[in-house]
């Protein structure tokens, strides 16, 4: 099922997968926590994505609203991202490992791996109506010491899950945000035949 509410349209010349055309990064969530069951299917996504030696170097926290790990991983938040972030239906933290477990050698490509697991993440929860936002805007020290991240790891971003709500139920700038036209650089710009 992918019965998108409030999809925003591309410019796309080229044929694109529904899934990806759909998917975007809300701001407006509609507060309804999600459930274990919906985050483990979620999560199947990411456990299924490519990696290096096949090495799934990612791991994920996840805390779902109405828990008080959901407040903790909350006030983690930069303040820019608080107000919006309250009504998600879960907030997960991304980890990377930066070394190979097979022979504790440096794994250059974990960040990118990880990025692989993010990606399919985000399809496996639109597939299911559930939206996905990638924040940056997080203190990487606080959340590392509240989840006791191990050496050798560490957080690359935070993930507000949801369904999605409504953009005129946001304050401002966030409402203006949600609202503005999705754009991306022309093909041109990003690939070029060799």
């Amino acid at each position: 099922m992918t019965a998108v509410i409030n999809q925003k349209s591309t410019d796309a010349q080229q044929t694109l997968h529904p899934l990806l055309e759909a998917r975007w990064s809300p701001r407006a969530f509609d507060g309804k926590p999600l459930t274990e069951e919906e985050m483990k299917n979620i999560l199947q996504g990411a456990r299924w994505a490519a990696s290096s030696m096949n090495e799934q170097p990612w791991f994920f926290y996840y805390a779902l609203a109405g828990t008080e790990g959901f407040d903790q991983f909350w006030d983690c938040l930069m303040p820019g991202n608080q107000p919006w972030c309250k009504d998600a239906g879960a907030l997960v933290l991304a980890v990377k490992n930066d070394f190979f477990a097979e022979n504790g050698k440096k794994n250059a490509t974990a960040e990118h791996d990880l990025g692989m697991a993010n990606a399919q993440l985000a399809l496996q929860a639109l597939h299911m109506d559930i939206h996905s936002h990638f924040i940056g805007g997080y203190d990487r020290n606080k959340i590392a010491e509240l989840v006791q991240l191990p050496e050798g790891t560490a957080p690359v971003c935070m993930i507000a899950l949801g369904h999605q709500g409504e953009a005129e139920d946001l304050p401002e700038p966030y409402k203006s945000r949600e609202l503005s036209a999705r754009s991306r650089k022309p093909l041109s710009e990003i690939a070029k035949a060799w």
